[in-house]
């Protein structure tokens, strides 16, 4: 299970008892098969005795439970059936108190080394859990998040969705207090413009509340200033990463109708259509800007002079793409079908349009975002179970190749690999020897040892396939131009070889 394909489980306060169980569940679901969650970088952990709840434990459990797994805990298979833990042990100290701050990135610098399903979840999250548990305690967690998250940390808004998911509902008092605090406007989004974490936080952390609580309170929740906030957020004096997550938390308040309306009134459509010139552009920013601002022209926010991108982009010279029907319920698919992205709490996951059964394939993928993806080969078989946080690389019939955390995955179960943290630009190849029974990754040329695990399983019937943690995206090259890095052995390729009509390669918006 990749790291956010986490369910969405709702936390009532009367959990008392089974909070560590929950706890468990939801990490095994953000970290299954993808265990960890991205480059954290190493992060200063600053501890006092202040802003902790006084039901929170103390001791060195924390260093224990926040170790990074060996090789042999990594190579376990992650049980998702694992036995409950009532609260804590006849033993068990209480946890110390701890700085808020302290331990928001404690979890962002643990959080990318949890791979299997039966590590003890971070101490960090179990303490920010309990902490949440009240009102202030909750209000203590999210102005934390958003006041120390770094803006440089590529999974920084992936773990924020991650916290605010782990913590309980918010009481509707605490949403208004949450309201007051921040005191939102469009003056404000002026404010600190060379210091764009806070924004970028601040709508991220919008985003996941109007993504929960959709319905009564996500209407509740955007208050004109709100509104107001996110739509400056979105002008081009902004940060991109700030525009880029204004637009994503506008298209979750949208999930709710009555929001959706007030929103299209305020002519973001107008905003829009200047930002979705971005969707070619070569800083990789920028793209996510001009992605999403397309993608919520096509599906959300339309205007009535603009030509919907499907009725317009050329695909004479594509015959492979992505399965619009044969993908995950959240993931966004490009009007073209070679580009993807998830901006849910989910694990999304697709396949492209063109099987194998023979010969020697290859594709490449450009990587847009550098968090965690599970990118290979996987057969009919292989199952897409999103809110449970399994995709590709987590059953017998998929392999993956992981360059955020480093791993190759096959049958839910993770082994390092020995490239570099991709970035983003660079490219990874995927060939596929059927004649050999091996598959083959590369990034940027270079090559890995040959997987050859799956063939146990399944010999035929291969499909390009790819997962997606929050906030990821990347482009698909099948063929349909030059590849960058093509590998010395003779190859085909799904663009010379498959054929779509017409009307199968339209993607129409939802």
């Amino acid at each position: 299970m990749i790291v956010f394909g986490w369910a969405v489980f709702l936390v009532s306060r009367s959990l008392g008892q089974g909070l560590l169980l929950t706890l468990e569940e939801h990490i095994a679901h953000f970290l299954g098969t993808r265990g960890a969650t991205a480059t954290m970088g190493n992060s200063c952990i600053c501890r006092d005795d202040s802003g902790a709840e006084d039901s929170v434990d103390n001791q060195q459990q924390q260093a224990e439970n926040s170790a990074v797994p060996t090789a042999d805990t990594r190579n376990q298979p992650r049980d998702p059936v694992r036995p409950p833990r009532r609260g804590r042990g006849p033993h068990e100290p209480r946890r110390k108190k701890q700085n808020v701050d302290g331990l928001v990135l404690d979890t962002l610098a643990v959080i990318r080394t949890l791979v299997d399903n039966d590590q003890e979840p971070p101490y960090s999250m179990i303490t920010l859990h309990e902490m949440a548990e009240t009102d202030e305690g909750w209000l203590d967690v999210v102005q934390s998040l958003i006041r120390v998250i770094p803006l440089e940390d590529p999974l920084g808004p992936a773990v924020i969705t991650l916290l605010l998911d782990e913590c309980p509902l918010p009481t509707k008092d605490a949403l208004q207090k949450l309201t007051e605090i921040l005191n939102l406007n469009g003056e404000v989004a002026c404010q600190d413009s060379g210091h764009p974490a806070k924004h970028r936080n601040t709508s991220a952390v919008l985003g996941c509340l109007a993504e929960k609580l959709a319905g009564p309170a996500s209407i509740g929740l955007l208050s004109p200033g709100i509104l107001e906030y996110l739509l400056q957020c979105l002008k081009l004096q902004s940060h991109p990463t700030v525009m880029l997550f204004a637009l994503i938390a506008l298209e979750k308040f949208a999930q709710t109708s009555e929001n959706k309306l007030t929103i299209s009134e305020s002519s973001i459509s107008d905003r829009l259509i200047t930002l979705e010139s971005w969707a070619d552009d070569p800083d990789y920013l920028k793209r996510q800007v001009g992605f999403c601002a397309q993608w919520s022209l096509d599906n959300l926010f339309l205007k009535d002079s603009r030509q919907l991108t499907y009725e317009k982009v050329d695909l004479n010279s594509i015959r492979a793409m992505l399965n619009s029907n044969d993908v995950s319920e959240y993931l966004k698919i490009s009007p073209h079908g070679l580009e993807a992205r998830c901006d849910a709490s989910s694990f999304e996951s697709v396949r492209c349009t063109f099987c194998v059964d023979a010969g020697v394939w290859y594709y490449e993928v450009t990587v847009i975002t550098s968090g965690v993806m599970q990118i290979g080969w996987a057969t009919r078989d292989s199952k897409f179970l999103n809110h449970e946080g399994y995709g590709i690389g987590d059953d017998e019939y998929s392999c993956a190749y992981d360059g955020c955390r480093q791993l190759i995955w096959y049958n839910a179960r993770s082994k390092p690999h020995l490239h570099p943290c991709w970035r983003e630009g660079d490219t990874v190849g995927f060939l596929l020897d059927l004649n050999e029974k091996q598959m083959i990754f590369f990034l940027n040329g270079n090559q890995l040892p040959p997987e050859k695990q799956v063939f146990s399983s399944t010999v035929s019937g291969f499909f390009a396939a790819a997962s997606f943690m929050s906030y990821q995206q990347c482009e698909f090259n099948f063929g349909a131009k030059p590849f960058k890095y093509p590998p010395s052995m003779k190859f085909s390729t799904f663009n010379d070889y498959a054929f779509l009509t017409a009307e199968e390669k339209i993607i129409l918006p939802r």
